[in-house]
């Protein structure tokens, strides 16, 4: 396992939509590893595999609580089949270190996706892992953040980012 680098705003990798993965298999196996130790040491509760510079759709996350044991849940070519309800939740990304935002996101998600075992399976979530699940499958489209943001909030956000050089 190896700790990836994170990219950050404003990197035009992040604005690349992600191709579909063929093949779940050892060597994507070993990219899942990286970005569970590359999240865990950041430490953020989500990765998207564009933001440590492969375009591939994929992302992790893992919600739970300090004090809880892990569990964390690969999302391989993800696809959110529904939506429902409207929550707003304060979000950070790994890609814009020390920005915290206040984004509109459904309440419930459901989502079909394959997991590192190349097994589909069919999740209904809600709460912070619904928000991490529709932060973490917009990175796969190129969609940031930044993009849910008004017009000043955007400004401000992308003037922070380049005058601290991420």
């Amino acid at each position: 396992m190896a700790i990836r680098t994170i990219l950050h705003y404003p990197d035009p990798c992040l604005r690349e939509r992600a191709r579909d993965i063929d093949e779940v298999d050892d060597t994507l196996r070993k990219l899942i590893e990286d970005m569970a130790e590359t999240m865990y040491d950041a430490p953020g509760v989500g990765l998207a595999a564009p933001q440590i510079g492969e375009s591939v759709r994929l992302f992790i996350v893992d919600v739970a609580g300090e004090d809880d044991p892990s569990d964390l849940r690969v999302f391989i070519n993800p696809e959110i089949v529904d939506k429902n309800g409207e929550q707003i939740f304060q979000e950070g990304c790994l890609s814009f270190p020390g920005v915290y935002e206040d984004i509109t996101r459904a309440a419930e998600v459901k989502v079909r996706a394959t997991d590192e075992n190349g097994a589909s399976f069919e999740l209904e979530a809600d709460g912070l892992l619904a928000v991490a699940i529709q932060h973490e499958n917009d990175h796969l489209d190129g969609v940031l953040m930044l993009d849910h943001l008004g017009v000043l909030k955007k400004r401000i956000v992308h003037r922070k980012m380049l005058k601290h050089g991420r």
